[in-house]
């Protein structure tokens, strides 16, 4: 994300949780502080919680140099056990400078996305609605509004997965593709629209279907994009073979379906995999040779790795 590009606000930073934010969060935390400890406030809390019960943003405020991370919980958190970890991550007047408060149901989206710039992945420009004005004549136009299930193009991860996406309509048309974790399903999205393919899609989440039936019909890709209800591959529209499969989903979840996604891959596929942090990698790397699939291409941004996988030949 350009910083010379952000409307005036807030400008969130890569380490926003994607995937399955609580849908009904009623607490959060906030801690003002430098971007060091910000971000690993941030990263602790994602990889210590349940991601379906707790989110984080963090994010530099106006003018800089000070950020702010938010916090954002299901349920009444234990005020002790996440000052503790705010400690591990930071100090101890980090911990003691968090403040916890209550919130409105469901505004905690619209405030962790309001003010976002567009983000841009080769002809993909993914933007709200108060953007629809920066497209340029023949961009990719995928409109995102703020939703019960993150994937706006701006977390590293969705963005890895978005220029992944843009090397390989540069040298190729896939002609059936997979989305699996599909989130608000911009990556299908953007799919549909750069190939007018029909992208089979599902999410655990129900909430996230929904989301991401709304967006593809807004985006006018809903007779390509049909998101089920499903986890993994478990779903009768999600049978098949496929020459295109992203996964943008977690470390363990890519580790334990790695025989269902590689086995829905047709002999010259190429498998998108993301959400990875750095250490995440080799463990990921690992669980996917075992199945005949090497690394072709890696990309990281802000820490967060994307992997492009192939059949065969060395990694």
């Amino acid at each position: 994300m350009a910083k010379g590009d952000a409307p005036a606000g807030p400008v969130v930073s890569a380490l926003m949780l994607e995937g399955l934010p609580p849908n009904n969060a009623s607490h959060m935390l906030r801690l003002d502080c430098d971007e060091k400890r910000a971000r690993a406030v941030a990263d602790l809390i994602v990889e210590t919680f349940d991601p379906t019960e707790t989110a984080a943003a963090a994010f530099e405020l106006d003018g800089g140099p000070q950020w702010s991370v938010e916090v954002y919980f299901a349920g009444a958190p234990d005020e002790a056990q996440i000052r503790a970890l705010i400690e591990a991550a930071a100090d101890a007047e980090a911990a003691q400078a968090a403040r916890f408060s209550t919130i409105a149901e469901k505004d905690w989206v619209e405030k962790a996305l309001a003010g976002l710039a567009p983000v841009r992945a080769g002809r993909v420009l993914v933007h709200g609605a108060h953007d629809r004005s920066r497209r340029r004549a023949n961009d990719i136009g995928v409109e995102i509004e703020a939703a019960l299930a993150f994937g706006t193009g701006h977390h590293g991860t969705t963005l890895g997965c978005l220029k992944a996406l843009d090397r390989i309509a540069k040298r190729r048309r896939p002609a059936r593709i997979l989305d699996v974790g599909t989130g608000t399903g911009v990556l299908a999205i953007a799919s549909a629209l750069i190939f007018h393919r029909r992208v089979a899609c599902g999410d655990i989440d129900p909430i996230a279907v929904e989301t991401a039936r709304a967006n593809a019909s807004a985006n006018g890709a809903g007779p390509y994009v049909r998101p089920v209800v499903a986890a993994g591959l478990r779903h009768p529209s999600l049978q098949g073979q496929y020459d295109l499969i992203f996964a943008n989903i977690l470390a363990k979840p890519l580790r334990l379906l790695a025989p269902q996604i590689t086995g829905a891959a047709e002999p010259g596929a190429e498998l998108v995999l993301s959400g990875l942090l750095a250490r995440d990698v080799p463990g990921v790397l690992d669980a996917y040779r075992a199945q005949g699939f090497f690394l072709a291409e890696r990309g990281d941004i802000d820490g967060w790795a994307t992997l492009t996988l192939r059949r065969g030949g060395r990694g």
